[in-house]
């Protein structure tokens, strides 16, 4: 071995020695405003396994270790950690004649570090739940997860946090900070003085978690599990990603149940279905028309020479923003002409819709060529009353024949929308592909699969998916109208998330890959990205 490896060996280990705790590697990083695919890449690694290194999971490993060392020595150097203020130590009353005499003050306990909170995993383990849908309470024991004491159930009747979130317990050799020593006074203590027990509360009170706590734990498992399965592939992001893909129905269903775990009501997950909404043969279509859209202005055209520029637009995670749509919540009930259409219930309609007399914009209702009554769900209806109400006037109302509703919120989704976001952007501030695909392949395969699939056998709602599609449709349509209300000519739009307009689309879109920003789609065909287009002339 040459004297040169024998000092790299030396270095190593006095780096090693003076490595860090995790979560001020994480400090440091951030200080210097890198990102972690920025120290990946910089050392070697994967972004995972650096995350890895900043939460605790696991420590760094040759042959990266030395290179990831020698940055946390220099980022030390240039961003040290703030120094902790002393505590003032009030000096000692000097000792008069009839003074007692006053004890030695005990130093001030060093303040442990706060522990760090274990990230929370998927668990095969499920929260017991009432029919109101709360976690059930029972008598306090020791969860099998953690040890910790809970009153909260799990489906076999053993503790368990509720949703498996297990709090650390208290470290046993954590010293209490002891308090300065005071001069005894005169008043006797009673002789029969015992220590009073802290009263026991009759019945477990439940404890309440704020919504921002909540989204952080639920968001966290997300991360986890792309962690796990990182590690898992040794580095093969190839491989990770068709792990994280495989496990999505699951994970997800388990990230559904965990959002409503405080929820203040019950759904119906195998309600009875209308013959309407059940799975037709295979070469039956559903009887549920959910208005796709397959829109192409009839004034424009790729053969026509000229030189009009278009922009090709795509909608960002357009059914995560969809999952904000009104739902029914338990089985859906029949009615005749408009009883079952209020505000506040959702379902499935048999309308005839008015004539559309606007080329020069998508019909609401879709690519339909036959005319007549359809069924169509609440989102798309919502949409035609919106359109022939005074504010827009683009159209009659639709009939209304009959309707399959039940009583409805908007927000039955929403924590399970904002926690897929959350995630969902900070894996695009990362530049956490892994992530941004495994949050990708969570939403979409909830919403496929949760009418009747054999990949999830957790609920059966076909009404929810007709739903969250038609909302997406209907989401489309009002950008698109937005574009045509600034002075863009709509071209074309078509699916859940294309729009094609002329013009100048950033005075109307914020542009980036956030969902509400918009960006330009490219794609193989030459209607894509920038391109122009010329006039038909008749």
């Amino acid at each position: 071995m040459s004297e040169n490896s024998v000092e790299a060996l030396l270095e190593e280990a006095r780096l090693t020695a003076a490595i860090p705790p995790p979560a001020e590697r994480q400090r440091l990083r951030e200080a210097a405003g890198l990102s972690r695919a920025q120290v990946a890449s910089a050392v070697g690694v994967g972004r995972s396994t650096v995350a890895n290194w900043e939460t605790g999971v696991s420590d760094p490993q040759p042959p990266a270790r030395l290179s990831y060392l020698r940055l946390l020595k220099g980022l030390v150097e240039i961003y040290p950690a703030a120094p902790a203020s002393a505590p003032a130590t009030a000096p000692a009353p000097a000792p008069g004649p009839t003074s007692e005499p006053t004890p030695t003050s005990a130093p001030a306990a060093v303040a442990d570090p706060e522990p760090t909170v274990p990230v929370p995993v998927f668990t095969s383990h499920d929260t017991l739940r009432g029919p109101d849908g709360l976690a059930v309470e029972g008598e306090p024991g020791p969860c099998v997860r953690c040890g910790v004491t809970t009153t909260f159930r799990s489906t076999d009747g053993h503790p368990l946090h509720a949703g498996a979130f297990c709090v650390p317990a208290a470290p046993s050799n954590a010293t209490a900070p002891t308090p300065a020593v005071t001069p005894a006074t005169t008043v006797p203590a009673p002789a029969t003085a015992s220590p009073t027990p802290a009263p026991v509360p009759t019945r477990p009170q439940r404890r309440a978690r704020s919504a921002a706590r909540a989204q952080a734990e639920t968001t966290s498992l997300i991360g986890r599990a792309v962690q796990e399965e990182a590690e898992r592939s040794g580095g093969d992001e190839e491989a990770a990603l068709k792990a994280l893909v495989k496990r999505a129905i699951p994970d997800v269903m388990h990230l559904f149940n965990e959002t409503r775990a405080t929820a203040r009501y019950d759904y119906t997950a195998y309600p009875a279905l209308p013959d309407i909404l059940k799975k037709p043969s295979k070469k039956d279509p559903d009887q549920i028309w959910e208005a796709r859209p397959r829109f192409h202005h009839p004034g424009y055209s790729l053969k026509a020479p000229g030189d009009i520029r278009v922009t090709a637009l795509d909608v960002n995670a357009a059914y995560l923003s969809a999952l904000k749509c009104w739902l029914p919540i338990g089985k859906l009930d029949h009615s005749t002409g408009a009883d079952g259409v209020e505000p506040k219930r959702a379902g499935v309609h048999l309308i005839t819709p008015a004539p559309w007399t606007h080329p020069h914009l998508p019909n609401p209702i879709g690519d339909r060529d036959e005319p007549g009554a359809l069924w169509v769900t609440n989102a798309t209806l919502r949409l035609l009353q919106r359109l022939s109400g005074p504010q827009h006037g683009l159209t009659e109302a639709p009939v209304i024949h009959e309707s399959w509703t039940s009583g409805a919120t908007e927000n039955f989704l929403d924590a399970l929308r904002k926690t897929l976001g959350a995630a969902r952007e900070e894996a695009i501030a990362e530049d956490d592909f892994l992530t941004l695909e495994y949050v990708k392949a969570m939403y979409s395969k909830f919403i496929s699969t949760m009418g009747e699939s054999i990949h999830n056998r957790e609920m059966v709602r076909p009404d929810w998916m007709h739903i969250i599609h038609s909302q997406a449709y209907a989401n489309l349509w009002g950008k698109a109208y937005k574009a045509h209300q600034a002075g863009l000519d709509v071209v074309a739009m078509t699916g859940t998330d294309e729009l094609h307009v002329t013009g100048d689309w950033r005075q109307v879109f914020p542009e980036g890959r956030g969902v509400a920003q918009m960006k330009i789609k490219y794609g193989e065909g030459k209607a894509s990205g920038e391109y122009t287009i010329g006039t038909v002339t008749r």
